[in-house]
């Protein structure tokens, strides 16, 4: 998703500031900045794999990044009570801190941890967990409007990552690696943006199903106007992911999305 950064201490100290000021100084950066968005997706793939069994999902996020470099984000989005075992969860809540440092030539490191949140009730005779943390660590380079990044997320063996997150008793924990490379360009001198992306999951875990593999990719353009960005995107991967309505979660589609970043 995409953030505008903002800093409100900028914008007073320039509203304040006469024209004299403005002319003889620079206003330093400041230490703290805040972005964030709000989106409506037409399918919330994670992964390859629809969170939200084919229908639409209600996104949103914020960030609190620091000038050393350390940021924290809370992002959630509405999910099917399919994603969790206890199956009533109705949102994803992902906490996220981490510490990105950009160095000369292009080339951005970032890395940090999420901690993945379903909330629901649970019978008290319900013993599956769905919370769990996933460390991950990327590697940017940009050359004018191209980005190309690779991204590693390695969840350690979990409860939660159990095939059937614990439910039973009986399946051992597991653990989830993800390795995906992206590709951006933004078009210059016009807002659009074109995206590609290729991952792989290595399973089996309650993310991936009983596979013990599969490969998930997509191509996609964006179109952005101010604050509103508007997103179409092909998704699709190798595997099958059959859902309570008989839908396979994994199967390749078009979708589409609208945000709007502050």
């Amino acid at each position: 998703m995409r953030y505008t950064m903002i800093s409100l201490a900028a914008l007073a100290a320039a509203v304040a500031a006469t024209p004299a000021m403005a002319q003889d100084q620079t206003d330093p950066a400041p230490a703290v900045t805040v972005s964030g968005s709000v989106a409506v997706v037409s399918d919330y793939k994670f992964r390859g794999i629809s969170q939200t069994d084919g229908n639409f999902a209600v996104q949103g996020g914020i960030t609190v990044s620091h000038a050393s470099g350390f940021y924290v984000s809370v992002w959630g989005s509405s999910v099917d009570d399919y994603v969790t075992a206890h199956g009533t969860a109705h949102q994803e809540i992902d906490l996220i801190a981490g510490y990105k440092h950009s160095f000369d030539g292009g080339v951005t490191v970032d890395v940090g941890a999420l901690y993945y949140v379903y909330p629901g009730t649970r019978a008290s005779i319900d013993k599956s967990a769905s919370d769990f943390v996933e460390p991950y660590a990327s590697v940017a380079y940009a050359i004018g409007p191209v980005t190309a990044k690779v991204t590693g997320n390695y969840a350690p063996k979990q409860k939660a990552l159990a095939i059937d997150q614990g439910q039973s008793g009986l399946l051992k924990k597991e653990d989830n690696f993800y390795l995906a490379g992206d590709l951006s360009v933004a078009i210059p001198k016009t807002p659009i943006g074109l995206t590609a992306h290729l991952g792989h999951t290595w399973g089996p875990s309650w993310l991936s199903g009983p596979t013990d593999e599969y490969t998930d990719w997509g191509v996609g353009a964006t179109f952005t106007y101010k604050s509103l960005t508007f997103g179409v995107n092909y998704v699709d991967t190798d595997t099958t992911f059959i859902t309570p309505s008989s839908k396979d979660a994994a199967k390749g589609g078009i979708l589409g999305s609208v945000s709007v970043a502050f």
